[in-house]
């Protein structure tokens, strides 16, 4: 029980401000459905886009994590505060990779077909989140060590009190009003880049003076790059990113796809793709959660109570993602309503709320897995199930059934084949990472 309240409280920290970070989001469709419908369909394409480039980086950092609790739970302060600062020029890298991605999209855009008549909005609302990427990565960092440390809470109050700055912007840059140009989803944008340069410059204020802090001496100047600490913390970093970049592409490029369809499924797909990604906050706060408390007592040479805390994890997450599911299934007509103000988009949405109760259960579990594999040092096996499943069977799979067919079966023609697709991916992927966790704390269980 005190391991169930431990990593309890500690996902539900996590939990309220990864949802109120998600609720940007949230605040960014709503308003760009208010708008219009061709910007919700731009919002749609332009959010897919800027997902799989920033998750996929954010992932490199976020797989820090568990060296950094290693670290803390060995006892090892000063070690941390040099991992940080050494991890900076990882992060460095990213940035540089980012903000070029995001300046030219065109390729991808082409490559998936994205109309000409979304292109240039599309482009334009990449260039203004290049801005905010810098930052958005940084606070990441921040956040990642905060969740290493088992301490979650200044984070949250951060993220919490930035939605309260959001929500307002949003609202004044995309209708406009006291003198500016409305600008629709690119005004969307620009509240971004206020709001993320806001979070970072507040917590690098916090790592300079708060008592948290001084124990791990992470505020010293940044020593010259260590090819050796770096090269560890890229072995777990680069595959556990891309392991991410999978399956945020994965799911973020049938957005892509379906834009071909016309704005009422790319409407309808942003309101079913953007409430996944609120649901999927509550597995990955209980992931980071149990993945530090298994991270801590692998530092501490316990790997009892590391067991221990990977079989409370997934009690938690499977209790809590089969409550979600539910609540969606009987409520989907009234949260599409909410989302979209147009008959057609609510009743294609509520469709695919209905595909999205499955796939959240395989959701859930896939990240309780890759989460707690990276405790174990474990990276590369999950990435190759990622590309095989999750690009292969769902992302390809789905392609094929909308609109080229699979044997008897003629080409669909609608977004709920690749929910479809991707629902039975994550159905074949959770047995495959379960044999790969099996081995591993096998492999790492030492003599009584």
């Amino acid at each position: 029980m005190p391991e169930l309240r431990t990593i309890a409280r500690h996902a539900g920290t996590i939990l309220a401000g990864q949802l109120a970070v998600m609720a940007f989001g949230v605040t960014d469709t709503i308003v760009a459905g208010r708008y219009s419908q061709e910007a919700l369909a731009a919002l749609s394409v332009g959010s897919a886009v800027y997902v799989s480039i920033f998750v996929g980086l954010m992932g490199v950092l976020q797989a820090l994590l568990p060296t950094w609790a290693k670290l803390h739970g060995g006892g090892r302060q000063p070690e941390v505060g040099r991992s940080v600062r050494q991890a900076l020029y990882m992060c460095a890298l990213t940035m540089v990779a980012g903000i070029a991605a995001l300046l030219f999209p065109g390729a991808l855009l082409e490559w998936t077909r994205v109309p000409q008549s979304l292109q240039a909005v599309v482009r334009e609302y990449l260039a203004v989140l290049a801005l905010a990427l810098p930052p958005s990565l940084l606070f990441r960092m921040y956040s990642t060590l905060n969740q290493s440390l088992g301490k979650p809470l200044l984070v949250t109050w951060l993220q919490i009190a930035s939605l309260a700055l959001k929500i307002p912007l949003s609202i004044w840059f995309a209708f406009g009003g006291y003198g500016l140009e409305g600008g629709g989803a690119v005004g969307c944008a620009w509240a971004s880049v206020v709001v993320n340069w806001i979070l970072i410059v507040l917590a690098a204020w916090l790592v300079r003076s708060r008592p948290l802090y001084r124990p791990y001496a992470i505020w010293r100047p940044v020593e010259r790059p260590d090819w050796r600490v770096i090269g560890q913390l890229a072995r777990l970093g680069l595959p556990g990113g891309l392991a991410i970049m999978v399956e945020v592409t994965s799911f973020a490029l049938m957005a892509l796809f379906i834009a071909r369809q016309g704005t009422l499924a790319s409407a309808a797909h942003q309101v079913a793709s953007n409430l996944a990604t609120v649901m999927y906050m509550m597995p990955l706060s209980i992931a980071i959660a149990t993945s530090a408390r298994v991270s801590f007592w692998l530092g501490a040479g316990d790997h009892s109570q590391a067991r221990l805390a990977i079989r409370t994890g997934f009690k938690l997450a499977l209790v809590m993602s089969l409550g979600l599911s539910t609540l969606l299934l009987l409520t989907r007509h009234d949260i599409a309503a909410v989302y979209a103000k147009t008959p057609e988009v609510a009743a294609l949405a509520a469709s695919l709320l209905a595909w999205l109760a499955l796939y959240h259960l395989g959701d859930a579990a896939q990240a309780l897995f890759v989460f707690v594999l990276r405790c174990y040092r474990v990276a590369v096996a999950p990435l190759l199930a990622y590309c095989v499943l999750l690009w292969g069977v769902g992302l390809y799979g789905g392609y094929l059934l909308a609109y080229r067919g699979i044997g008897p079966l003629p080409p669909q023609n609608s977004p709920a084949v690749f929910w479809q697709a991707s629902t039975v991916a994550l159905a074949l992927l959770g047995p495959i990472l379960l044999a790969i966790l099996w081995r591993a704390v096998r492999a790492a269980r030492q003599p009584a």
